[in-house]
């Protein structure tokens, strides 16, 4: 069994790489619910939702979220009615906030409902939330302490980035399987999601770092900063106003604990050597995943890492 970190597009885009190389039964994801938020009365789980999307094939390709060909006249009703409508909910989409909403009403957890969304999208892969507790990841600018999605999607990501933290992270149980896949893992990839708002909530679940620093399964990272930007996202401020390295080294160091290879770009090459020093296999290739051939050459890479950690 191979287990995965995951965040969002970035995760979900390697991850369909992935499946070109192990089989979809074989593959476990724990997923970052700490973007969890409530809009119209509905409770979304963007991460969740792009990595089924993504995996059913379904997902809108150019924003890498969303359903292809979804149509926006709900939202359009609701800005009509007074709503804001600055979070893009498609009309199918709602469906599936609808269907979350109702079960986790009834008493359901968010992993039974995750299941039951994976279920009905046909995936044999198992996603499993970080945690059945609410938590939410929150910035603090200037311009207050607000939601994540209020920064990303309100926002635009405007702003200096004083503080991120997760709310609520302290109570939070690790969701039911988490801790018992890391430990029976025979691999485990962080995928390149942002370290500061992707995995980094993950690894604050009480519990699963130390799940990873104490497994038997060697651990791999690919790293989501080429050349010292970001292949998406805010994540080179968030991790300066983490006081960490906004470099592959930088996240590198920053998953050093448990970390035994690290997957970075071609263009990173020259820090090869200054991540080899933290005690990690390094492979150097094109991150860049366009297709998802491209995925698939990243996901030989962090495989082949895997493998060099295991026979170490």
């Amino acid at each position: 069994m191979l287990v995965a970190l995951a965040g969002g597009v970035g995760a979900a885009r390697f991850l369909r790489g992935l499946l070109r190389r192990v089989k979809a039964e074989d593959l476990v994801v724990i997923a970052n619910t700490g973007d969890d938020a409530t809009f119209h009365g509905l409770h979304i789980s963007p991460d969740i939702d792009t990595l089924i999307y993504t995996l059913a094939g379904v997902a809108e390709g150019e924003k890498g979220y969303g359903l292809k060909g979804d149509t926006f006249h709900v939202l359009d009703a609701l800005s009509r009615l007074g709503h804001q409508k600055w979070f893009a909910l498609g009309d199918r989409d709602f469906a599936t906030h609808i269907h979350r909403t109702m079960l986790l009403r009834r008493g359901h957890t968010l992993s039974e409902v995750t299941f039951s969304l994976c279920e009905a999208w046909g995936l044999a892969t198992r996603i499993l939330p970080m945690t059945d507790s609410p938590v939410e990841t929150r910035v603090v600018t200037e311009r207050g302490d607000m939601h994540l999605q209020e920064f990303l999607a309100r926002d635009h990501a405007e702003g200096a980035i004083q503080r991120v933290y997760v709310h609520g992270i302290e109570g939070a149980h690790a969701g039911p399987s988490v801790i018992e896949a890391i430990l029976a893992a025979q691999g485990i990839v962080v995928c390149p999601s942002n370290p500061i708002i992707s995995i980094g909530p993950i690894l604050s679940v009480p519990g699963v770092r130390e799940a990873l620093r104490v497994t038997d399964a060697p651990i791999v990272g690919v790293s989501p900063i080429v050349a010292g930007a970001a292949v998406k996202g805010p994540s080179v401020p968030m991790l300066t106003a983490q006081g960490v390295e906004p470099s592959a080294y930088g996240v590198a160091r920053l998953y050093s604990d448990f970390l035994d290879g690290f997957v970075i770009d071609q263009r990173d090459a020259a820090l090869e050597g200054r991540i080899a020093e933290l005690k990690m296999h390094v492979a150097v290739t094109d991150t860049m995943m366009p297709t998802p051939d491209d995925a698939a050459r990243v996901a030989d890479a962090a495989l082949g890492l895997l493998a060099q950690a295991r026979n170490a």
